[in-house]
């Protein structure tokens, strides 16, 4: 499969692992709208590449990122002065449609599970980008903050949406009225976090996390889960789950992935589990549509 040409990160895929490195070390690795797009870019290239079994997401040199990329200045997010000089804006009945929210859209469609490395600063989008992800390892030395009332904004990239959902809706309102920056001890404590690491231990902590996915679990079934938890934390009731539920147990209890994996529990050897995620997912979501934007 060739993969696009990215511009602002590294990829690379090794023992059924992708590594995604935002890559302007220079500038904290700030966010750009083409660093918006080579993201997107990426995560398309996981779900259509079978070998990829889980995405790992971390920043080059010592930061995560930084937020957006300030140069533009006091215009940076004044998107009817900007304009459309780089070609990537997208409008909806007049309404610029949020580069975080694009991406973090994507990160909630993706069909591999995703680990946030986060090895320095997270800061506005470098922050909101990870509330997406399945989990977010921390390094001691990374730092969090959610500045946008500080920079006479307002929260994106569907944060207010993910963020109550994972720390509780007072913690979120915190954070968020008072656009402080904060250690990732706190994260932890929290819940934003899901382990702290000495900076040099991170990646192999992460590493092992995917490594437990990408070794022992059939890629379907992974998908599949992903999908389900993340769309029943909006249901309305628990019937939704159920529908899915069924429909998911009984097309995975027919497949060649449930059969290998009794037959090699029973006995007692690692599964192969023959089916793929390119072409092998069941529909379980005929009473489901993702609302337009609008």
């Amino acid at each position: 499969m060739a993969l696009p040409t990215f511009e602002t990160i590294l990829y690379e895929v090794d023992n059924g692992i992708a590594t995604i490195t935002l890559n302007r070390p220079d500038r904290l690795n700030a966010f750009t709208n083409q660093m918006m797009l080579d993201m997107i870019a990426a995560l398309d290239a996981t779900d259509a590449d079978d070998n990829v079994r889980c995405v790992i997401v971390t920043g080059a040199g010592r930061g995560f990122c930084a937020g957006a990329d300030l140069s533009a200045g006091g215009a940076t997010f004044n998107y009817d002065e900007r304009g459309n000089a780089d070609g990537v804006e997208e409008r909806v009945g007049g309404v610029h449609r949020d580069g975080g929210g694009r991406l973090t859209l994507r990160i909630f469609d993706s069909l591999k599970p995703i680990i946030a490395a986060v090895n320095g600063p997270a800061v506005g989008v470098g922050a909101t980008m990870q509330l997406a992800m399945d989990f977010r390892l921390a390094s001691s030395a990374a730092r969090y903050g959610f500045v946008f009332a500080r920079r006479g904004i307002t929260p994106e990239a569907c944060s207010s949406w993910f963020l109550p959902r994972l720390v509780g809706l007072q913690t979120a309102l915190e954070w968020c009225y008072t656009g402080r920056v904060f250690d990732a001890r706190e994260a932890l404590e929290k819940g934003l976090v899901r382990s702290l690491h000495q900076p040099e231990e991170l990646l192999t902590a992460a590493y092992a996390l995917a490594g437990q996915i990408a070794d022992n679990t059939a890629p379907v079934s992974v998908a599949l889960t992903r999908q389900m938890l993340w769309r029943m934390a909006g249901a309305d009731h628990p019937i939704q789950a159920h529908r899915a539920d069924s429909r998911a147990i009984q097309a995975r209890g027919a497949s060649g992935d449930a059969r290998e994996g009794v037959t090699s529990f029973l006995e007692k050897r690692p599964a192969d589990f023959p089916d793929r995620v390119s072409t092998d997912i069941p529909n379980i979501w005929p009473h489901w549509h993702a609302p337009e934007f609008s």
